[in-house]
């Protein structure tokens, strides 16, 4: 079959596709593919045109059948799928989970839609607006099609509050400095309203319990200029008492063992507790009362305020103790305008025991699975404390690049307690609506690489994890110890380190402790945001002190060891900084840029394997083999390195950019672009070009490719199919390798292409 047939065969299918869609409709229905609006005005400006056709679009109903390339797929396998004959089976699944009903022009109500648009503009400031609505039939489908001619806009000339002296008004009219109604602003309903909720929050703050947005009247008075009004703000005349009082907080009483439907809110007198300004009913005495303390931000005689209200209820929901949190204040039998504060807890069970199954990839290109089995205590010591205590097995198999059959089986077991509090010999406390904690881990794994060796490590730390707020998060480990101890390292492996002096730095002991830091700040979950961000640096800093206490100095050969293992001392720094750009519904742009530098010196010439920068593979440069890539212009391809990919460096350098799109349903596609390198700060003769030069930029390894990412919401399965266009090893003035790019020969994609099969997104 010659082109031209292939694509008038193609033009058949598409065809027939998109004829059938209308085969299956009633008799006397048409097919909704969809509507236009076409703004005329010639008062308002191109700009304000466009925003305004914008915002028409969102209010029309009914939406027609999803597309792509002006098919229908959806509605062609609802339709496909028949008449099932019983509410289960396949094509009762394909009819109703993936199937689509039409959407048919008798759904579609054109006044009313006139109507909406209408009273959209006219609620966006354009009063007298006119609007007209048509439909056009093509065969068996129909469009609508709506016209608006909107007049001036108007403006908002001056907003006077509330200047009467009442107690109320007093605390509106003192919210008047951050109003959301702006002088020569377009006037807006929606602002209004938002406008009222806004006030009602700011006087939540003041102790207006009983105040809600619509005791607020917002009046308009279009007569006072030319397309202009002033904005009256009133509280309306049947505005509650109660609502007009600031309340304080008297009595706070929690309830730690609520129950539904249960008398637990019924005790005896003996199970009362008096904390503080507390009153805990606990009659099994499940919890110590300072817990209660830390957590509740409340204290007799505060002005009721929302921000305090939602800190306690979100302290409680992180203690991770509690399975429903729910909270009522009720009016005080006490003289004054005062709240009782109720908090109703109901515990979590105690100890559960849990079976995980998980996916992952790691940094050199291994995907495989492992199993958890977990058992929590979740109130230890009757703090809420957390103990965790796992064992884990895994295996983990090379799937993309090149398979060198050097496949890792790992177990272990590990133990983790977590304090809701700072615990310290110095009083420390959080002033965020998360709790803080305090963290202890002690952990084993063995680690078996199938023909080449086996690693035992031990980890343990101490540290404290702190969020400031929803958006920054903290961790610092006071101390984090690993101890790394090889095994059985096989007669193969030990050859190859002879002629590859950097694989035997895998198979040396390890013993690195010190303190470590990190900060992450990320505002990605504010969806609405065009320009979205995330964060990441952390600092290591091992045997430093113990360093400099010993007078510990490699190059002088006073070299210090404790349990006849050398100690690490070196600082690393690292910086991980992300930015998503939205650029639709289902697109985005999103980059990252790596920077990270490792120094080692004291009592070690170069930091430790483990702690080195790596590069290349599934989230990383994705044309290359996983830590195949540097340092520098070094070429580990012609010597044994090639046998198992390891380079490693001191510096780091990456940058990544990744266009992304929904194609159909789960599937979504990218285009992506990666660069960096790794660099020695020293020079090592065994590896020429490797040390970090000022030509570093000229040295940067460069790939690009495609992908797709199947989201099955619980998971989501990446495919990418890269190749590089930059090598860094290549001759300076041949690195550039887009010229030599050719699909068709069989060498080039056999020498080039990589396919990278991973769990979840590169970043």
């Amino acid at each position: 079959m010659n082109k031209s047939h292939l694509l008038y065969f193609l033009f058949l299918v598409l065809f027939a596709a998109s004829c059938s869609n209308t085969k299956f409709l009633p008799e006397g229905e048409l097919l909704y593919t969809g509507a236009t609006v076409k703004v005329e005005a010639k008062e308002i400006s191109n700009k304000e045109k466009k925003a305004l056709k914008t915002a028409l679009k969102t209010t029309f109903r009914p939406k027609p059948n999803s597309s792509i390339l002006g098919l229908r797929p959806k509605l062609y396998i609802y339709n496909l799928a028949g008449t099932p004959t019983k509410e289960k089976g396949w094509r009762y699944w394909l009819k109703t989970k993936v199937g689509e009903p039409p959407v048919l022009f008798s759904q579609v109500d054109l006044e009313y839609s006139k109507s909406v648009l209408q009273n959209f503009s006219e609620n966006s400031g354009y009063f007298n607006t006119k609007t007209a609505a048509d439909s056009t039939r093509h065969g068996k489908k129909a469009t609508a099609e709506y016209i608006v001619k909107p007049g001036r806009q108007y403006k908002i000339r001056e907003v006077k509050f509330p200047t009467d002296s009442s107690v109320i008004s007093s605390a509106v009219r003192t919210t008047s400095r951050r109003t959301l109604l702006k002088k020569d602003n377009g006037y807006s309903l929606a602002i209004i309203k938002e406008e009222r909720v806004r006030i009602d929050a700011r006087l939540k703050e003041k102790g207006y319990f009983y105040f809600n947005p619509d005791y607020i009247k917002v009046q308009v008075d279009s007569t006072v200029a030319d397309h202009q009004v002033d904005l009256i703000v009133k509280v309306k005349d049947e505005t509650p008492k109660l609502a007009e009082t600031p309340f304080k907080i008297n009595k706070i009483i929690v309830y730690p063992n609520y129950s539904i439907g249960s008398d637990s809110v019924r005790p005896d007198y003996n199970s009362i507790k008096k904390y503080n300004d507390f009153t805990i009913i606990d009659p099994e005495n499940l919890f110590k009362p300072r817990i209660f303390d830390r957590a509740l931000y409340f204290k007799k005689e505060d002005l009721y305020n929302r921000t305090n209200h939602n800190l306690s209820l979100n302290r409680l929901v992180n203690l991770g103790t509690f399975k429903f949190v729910k909270n009522q204040f009720k009016p005080s039998d006490t003289i004054g305008n005062y709240l009782d504060a109720y908090y109703y807890l109901t515990p979590l069970p105690k100890k559960s025991l849990r079976l995980e199954v998980l996916a992952k990839t790691n940094s050199a290109n291994y995907t495989g699975t492992e199993l958890n089995i977990n058992w929590s205590n979740r109130n230890t010591f009757r703090g809420a404390e957390l103990l965790t205590i796992s064992a884990f097995g895994g295996v983990e198999v090379q799937v993309s690049g090149q398979n060198n059959g050097f496949n890792v089986y790992r177990v272990g077991t590990e133990a983790n307690l977590v304090w809701p509090r700072f615990v310290s010999p110095f009083k420390l406390r959080s002033s965020s609506g998360f709790v803080p904690k305090t963290k202890a881990t002690l952990g084993y794994e063995f680690q078996n690489r199938i023909k080449l060796y086996s690693l035992q490590t031990f980890k343990g730390s101490f540290g404290y994890l702190w969020k400031a707020s929803e958006k920054k998060e903290h961790l610092l480990n006071v101390t984090e110890i690993t101890y790394a101890s090889p095994q059985n390292v096989t007669p193969l492996y030990r050859e190859q380190t002879v002629a590859n002096p950097s694989l035997g730095k895998v198979i040396e002991k390890q013993l690195i402790f010190g303190p470590t830091y990190s900060y992450t700040y990320t505002n990605t979950l504010e969806k609405r945001r065009k320009n979205t961000f995330y964060y990441k640096g952390s600092l290591d800093l091992a045997g430093n002190i113990t360093g400099l206490a010993t007078g510990a100095n490699i190059k002088k050969g006073d070299t210090i060891k404790l349990f006849d293992v050398p100690f690490s001392q070196f600082i690393k720094v690292e910086n991980d900084f992300r930015h998503y750009l939205k650029l639709g519904p289902d697109s985005q742009l999103a980059s990252r840029i790596i920077v990270g530098a490792g120094f080692a010196y004291g009592n070690s010439n170069e930091l430790p394997f483990i702690k080195q920068f790596f590069i290349g593979g599934t989230n990383s440069l994705r044309a290359f083999r996983a830590r195949s890539i540097g340092p520098g212009t070094y070429d580990g391809s012609d010597t044994a390195s090639s046998f198992l990919a390891d380079q490693s460096g001191d510096l780091k350098l990456e940058f990544n950019t990744e266009y992304r799109a929904k194609i159909y349903g789960l599937v979504k596609g990218a285009l992506f672009l990666d660069a960096g390198n790794i660099w020695l700060l020293n020079n090592n003769p065994e590896k020429p070009g490797a040390q970090f030069s000022k030509d570093f930029m000229n040295e940067l390894a460069v790939g690009t490719g495609a992908g797709l990412r199947f989201d099955f919401s619980f998971l989501i399965l990446r495919t990418d199919l890269a190749f590089p266009i930059r090598k860094p090893y290549l001759p300076d003035g041949q690195r550039w390798v887009l010229d030599q790019v050719n699909f068709g020969n069989s060498s080039w994609r056999k020498e080039n292409l990589v396919f990278n099969l991973a769990i979840g997104y590169p970043f």
